[in-house]
């Protein structure tokens, strides 16, 4: 839970000065680019070292990305660095993206149904959330035969069952109840 509380006060402080800046798809991009660098082990390695000096760590981000990222974007590393919260990225870079979202008015839906569903039926499925929501829909689409037919939406906390599982036990709990 702490780890969680962290990484959405990072993100909160990394969406506040895109804000500011008016670079909230260039902060997205930078958080993307530092995620991908430090996929390299020996990036990554030297970073999380506490043998290798904070001089040498700030010489090293620079060289990897200077030109490439923001010089405050290169700091946010530094800092998870020097702090030992690099682990936090992959958390900080999801907050800060649902930060993003909820400035912008788009809510991520995920959609599990029996079998895939085309092009349109997922059109009219985010068409018809956005209407309930009052916010723009982004799918994230699951197949799971288990639920029989129908779909299952969650937006953030809330829970659309629409599945006919569902509908199958609420039937079979109210004839044995009645």
């Amino acid at each position: 839970m702490a780890e969680t509380t962290a990484a959405r006060r990072y993100a909160q402080a990394v969406f506040g000065i895109a804000k500011d800046q008016n670079r909230l798809d260039g902060w997205d991009a930078d958080l993307a680019t530092i995620a991908d660098a430090l996929h390299q082990r020996e990036l990554r390695a030297a970073l999380e070292s506490a043998k290798v000096p904070f001089a040498a760590k700030q010489e090293l981000v620079s060289r990897v990305f200077s030109g490439a990222i923001d010089p405050l974007a290169q700091n946010l590393l530094l800092l998870l660095s020097q702090r030992g919260r690099l682990h936090l990225l992959d958390d900080i870079i999801a907050a800060y993206r649902a930060l993003v979202d909820e400035e912008r008015g788009i809510a991520r839906a995920r959609v599990t149904t029996a079998v895939p569903l085309d092009e349109s039926e997922q059109q009219r499925v985010a068409a018809r959330l956005a209407e309930l929501t009052g916010k723009q829909i982004r799918l994230e689409t699951a197949v799971d035969p288990s639920i029989l037919g129908g779909l299952i939406a969650r937006i953030g906390d809330k829970l659309i069952d629409g599945s006919t599982r569902t509908r199958l036990i609420a039937l079979r709990q109210r004839l044995a109840a009645g």
